[in-house]
């Protein structure tokens, strides 16, 4: 195998960088999205939380009202999101890998819950729009703000591994995409690169670690 570049863009933490040092890549990483949490203030006691991103969920861990949201059951988009919530001793009740999978969920098995919805300044309107239609009294926390981070990259780069969105057009202010082959970790970020390219390989499980076994198995 000739000697394969990465581009993740997002900073990896040390052993999801080290799966790909071990399969003899190279890698670049970069931040093309800046999160920051954001305070906030519980309007109505809620019987249910829903979260739809991990940076949802951190925002709500320096909470002062944490000890008491934890009493409240929590449905959650994401393994990864679940997993969050459960290590941090809150109860999930259902989890879906995608919103649109957790809509009718939410529907049908939750039409009469308060819901608490914790999201960010980006979200997309699949689960409001499932709420509205069923009837469901909900309140909406804006919890953290996802903001672009341009930066231009010089090398040359076989790959390209993509987490968001908002990743791929911060990406595209600056740069290209070519030749590369794109991974993405779920259809929504495939989605921001129609009309692009077509070298697009999505993520199996919505999860950082799928899309560089994507890449190392794409590579094999």
């Amino acid at each position: 195998m000739k000697n394969i570049s990465i581009l993740s863009t997002k900073k990896l933490k040390s052993n999801q960088k080290e799966l790909l040092l071990n399969a003899d890549f190279s890698v670049d990483e970069a931040d093309f999205i800046k999160i920051k949490s954001i305070s906030f203030q519980i309007k109505n006691k809620p019987d249910l939380l829903l979260f739809t991103s991990q940076n949802g969920v951190k925002s709500v861990l320096e909470s002062e009202t944490l000890n008491e949201l934890k009493q409240t059951p929590a449905i959650c988009v994401g393994s990864k999101t679940k997993k969050l919530l459960e290590d941090n001793g809150f109860t999930v009740l259902e989890s879906e890998e995608y919103a649109s999978d957790l809509a009718p969920i939410i529907q049908n098995k939750f039409n009469k819950n308060h819901i608490a919805f914790f999201a960010g300044n980006l979200r997309r309107n699949v689960l409001p729009i499932a709420m509205q239609k069923a009837n469901i009294i909900y309140d909406e926390y804006l919890v953290y703000e996802n903001t672009p981070n341009h930066e231009k990259i010089n090398s040359v780069v076989n790959a390209i591994l993509f987490f968001s969105p908002s990743g791929v057009y911060s990406y595209l202010n600056q740069n290209k995409i070519e030749n590369q082959i794109c991974f993405c970790i779920g259809t929504t970020t495939a989605e921001a690169l129609s009309g692009i390219t077509t070298n697009i390989v999505i993520a199996n499980q919505q999860t950082v670690e799928n899309v560089i076994e994507q890449c190392i198995n794409y590579y094999k």
